[in-house]
């Protein structure tokens, strides 16, 4: 007997246990309202000192995200019994209705077809009759109304062009995007490998290129390009004054005076003045 019980609690230790059903709200919960003065516990992040009101969390600039949960929305919400959604009234009876009964749209009746006035015709006819001036031609369209015929009516319309059966209408769709190029940096590759292609045809066009060899000026060339030097004359000075020496000569030697004109020389970059003898543009 005790074999043929664990033989039994065996068999029901083995058997599927049933699933767990889980109710809607727990497959969907509901959002979250908002904090209360009666959620606060002490130890929470949105926990206050002094006066508190329910107010003071619904507000989203004080409110601070609690840790570990999602961060509170601060918005009241409608009871469990809202239902969101557009509610339309309908008088068609329901489901029972749709299944019962099908309504069919009534085709309403379509007048007939008036035909078009034929102004050519009335116009040819009151010619015919000598009526010229435009109140002449309203009378005679109201005691002559000719129309178009159907035949002629439908021959006037243009017939609507002729469409292949498996034309596509719409814009043509972008063509998509090729992902698997930009992650293989497939289009630098292409213009690495145009770049080394333009620089092997420009080394094979500078080594095809003819080399002419070197140009020998003859005499004519050089005549063509020489130009005979000119002569500047002296400026002119009275012969009295040619030979009067300087009354004032601050330089004790000659060898003073050049260096000091070299310095000027120098410096007339960076000097102010029109004689380049004043104070220096960068301090």
């Amino acid at each position: 007997m005790p074999e043929a019980r664990n033989s039994c609690h065996d068999l029901t230790r083995w058997k599927k246990k049933p699933p767990v059903r889980r109710t809607v709200s727990q497959i969907c919960p509901p959002p979250r309202r908002p904090l209360t003065v009666a959620d606060i516990q002490p130890g929470m992040e949105n926990e206050r000192l002094g006066v508190v009101r329910d107010s003071m969390f619904q507000n989203p600039l004080i409110v601070k995200a609690e840790l570990g949960k999602p961060r509170e929305r601060s918005c009241s919400l409608p009871g469990i019994n809202f239902n969101y959604g557009l509610y339309i009234r309908g008088q068609d009876g329901g489901v029972p209705e749709a299944i019962g009964h099908w309504n069919v749209f009534k085709q309403q009746p379509t007048c007939p077809h008036e035909l078009s006035r034929d102004y050519i015709a009335m116009n040819r006819g009151a010619v015919k009759a000598g009526l010229v001036t435009a109140r002449e031609n309203f009378h005679y369209r109201q005691l002559n109304d000719i129309r178009i015929s159907d035949q002629d009516d439908r021959r006037l319309k243009k017939e609507p062009p002729s469409l292949p059966p498996n034309m596509t209408f719409g814009i043509r769709a972008r063509p998509s995007t090729p992902f698997f190029d930009l992650l293989q940096h497939r289009y630098q590759q292409l213009w690495v490998q145009e770049q080394k292609a333009n620089q092997k045809a420009i080394k094979l066009e500078k080594k095809h290129k003819v080399i002419l060899g070197k140009l020998y000026e003859t005499r004519s060339s050089q005549l063509r390009k020489y130009k005979p030097p000119v002569k500047l004359d002296a400026l002119w000075h009275m012969p009295h004054f040619q030979k009067v020496g300087p009354h004032l000569d601050t330089f004790p030697t000659e060898a003073h005076r050049q260096r000091a004109f070299k310095a000027h020389r120098e410096e007339c970059a960076v000097r102010q003045g029109t004689l380049r003898m004043g104070n220096y543009t960068h301090p």
